[in-house]
């Protein structure tokens, strides 16, 4: 899966000479946090809500209210947006993505095909990966332990879960905080089975299982 997959195509954008209070509007009438800054097609850099609230405090204890709507109106967007950037492309895989946001702290990433805007990809989208992937939205069986790091590990796992009747929906995976030559595995499964012999089954295979009825 990637940032193609899951990245919002319709993006709305301003321009570096506009007002401030434009990206104001936008942010409150859309109910977005960022706005790419874009000037004939091209990425220039993005304003976000914290990047308003960090300029305003600063002069709203000396304006009253009407100032302060001149002063966004009169303030030039090139003035207090971020000109450095992190994008991403089309291409990317969405785990990279998520990896490149949490390490450098940011919400979204502009996405850039062939120089020109395609998209945008923020933190919200990255949950709806999340919540798609694992299949939570479909309820089911959350079925979690650790298993042996070999081959055919996860087949064994499914192999039981098809067993007794349950159809699978999602794996998920990980090695982290796991002893070596173990990893931690989750599935979601669904299905009318006999959920008593399943459980006994896995439990008395595998380590720390966890299952919540669904």
């Amino acid at each position: 899966m990637f940032v193609s997959d899951w990245m919002t195509r319709k993006v709305f954008t301003v321009a570096p000479d506009d007002g401030v209070a434009v990206a104001v509007k936008l942010i409150r009438e859309k109910k977005i946090k960022h706005v790419p800054v874009v000037k004939d097609g091209k990425l220039k850099g993005i304003i976000s809500d914290r990047d308003i609230r960090d300029f305003c405090p600063s002069q709203a204890t000396t304006l009253d209210i009407y100032e302060l709507h001149y002063l966004l109106a009169r303030t030039k967007v090139r003035e207090i947006m971020k000109e450095k950037v992190s994008t991403s492309s089309p291409d990317l895989p969405i785990e990279e993505a998520a990896l490149l946001m949490l390490d450098r702290n940011i919400g979204c990433l502009p996405v850039i095909d062939e120089g020109r805007l395609a998209g945008i990809i923020s933190d919200r989208d990255i949950f709806r990966a999340l919540v798609d992937i694992t299949g939570v939205r479909h309820g089911g069986h959350r079925i979690s332990m650790t298993i042996a790091d070999k081959p055919g590990s996860i087949k064994e796992v499914a192999d039981i879960i098809r067993k007794h009747d349950f159809s699978l929906q999602g794996i998920l995976t990980s090695y982290e905080k796991a002893d070596k030559g173990s990893r931690h595995i989750v599935i979601r499964a669904q299905g009318a089975g006999k959920f008593g012999p399943l459980k006994a089954e896995l439990t008395g295979t595998f380590k720390e299982v966890k299952i919540k009825k669904g």
